[in-house]
């Protein structure tokens, strides 16, 4: 599979214009193909700014709607399974059968969170009535409310390039909960961070969802 050194922003492909790298061979030390340009502020800018622009819009999703893109998004990654390994064994240096397991975990959370979100018992477990939630609103002050109605912002782990990476657990867990989310690709492992956005760039646009739920950048 053909890989560029674009940022995704909402559907889109973006040069990066804040320098660049270039992925490492962890057995040999060459550098791999493509150079991965970095996203300037103004990049970075643009992707919360459609984050933002999204976020009452997808978190107003139907729990059937969210458990379809996330199992949407897992079966495109397993579409690209072979391309994916092999991609990362070069940028890891780990073995296909340890990188194989984690594939299977990572696909594992998205599906787990697809059935927490349909099945819809943490709805009733959280219930309160409305004078609890008002009496806790105000324990915890008005900036609190604020903070939990947000984006999500990931990391991608260098120690684990698919489990706790673009379409990790922190995603699938922030996309169940209805909130966009921005992800910062490792540098250890940006074709095989870029891989999996394109799954998740694709699955947005496979459910309908609004441009700017996911966006992945270097």
């Amino acid at each position: 599979m053909q890989l560029t050194g674009n940022l995704l922003i909402g559907q889109q492909s973006v040069h990066g214009s804040n320098g660049s790298i270039k992925a490492v061979n962890a057995s040999t030390g060459a550098a791999i193909e493509p150079a991965f340009g970095g996203a300037t502020l103004a990049d970075l800018d643009r992707a919360c700014a459609l984050a933002w622009a999204v976020f009452d819009v997808y978190r107003e999703t139907t729990p059937e709607a969210r458990a379809r893109f996330l199992e949407t998004i897992a079966q495109n990654i397993l579409d690209i399974s072979e391309d994916l390994i092999e991609r990362c064994m070069m940028e890891s240096g780990l073995s296909r059968a340890r990188l194989e397991d984690e594939r299977g975990r990572m696909v594992g959370q998205l599906r787990m969170f697809a059935d927490v979100v349909r099945n819809g018992d943490f709805l009733r477990r959280a219930h309160r009535s409305g004078a609890a939630r008002a009496q806790a609103a105000a324990a915890r002050g008005p900036a609190s409310a604020s903070r939990r109605r947000r984006p999500g912002r990931v990391f991608g782990a260098s120690n684990f390039p698919l489990a706790f990476s673009v379409a990790g657990g922190d995603t699938a867990s922030a996309l169940a909960a209805g909130c966009p989310v921005v992800v910062k690709a490792h540098s250890a492992h940006p074709g095989t961070a870029k891989l999996v956005g394109r799954a998740l760039q694709k699955a947005v646009k496979d459910c309908g969802m609004p441009e700017g739920t996911v966006r992945q950048r270097p």
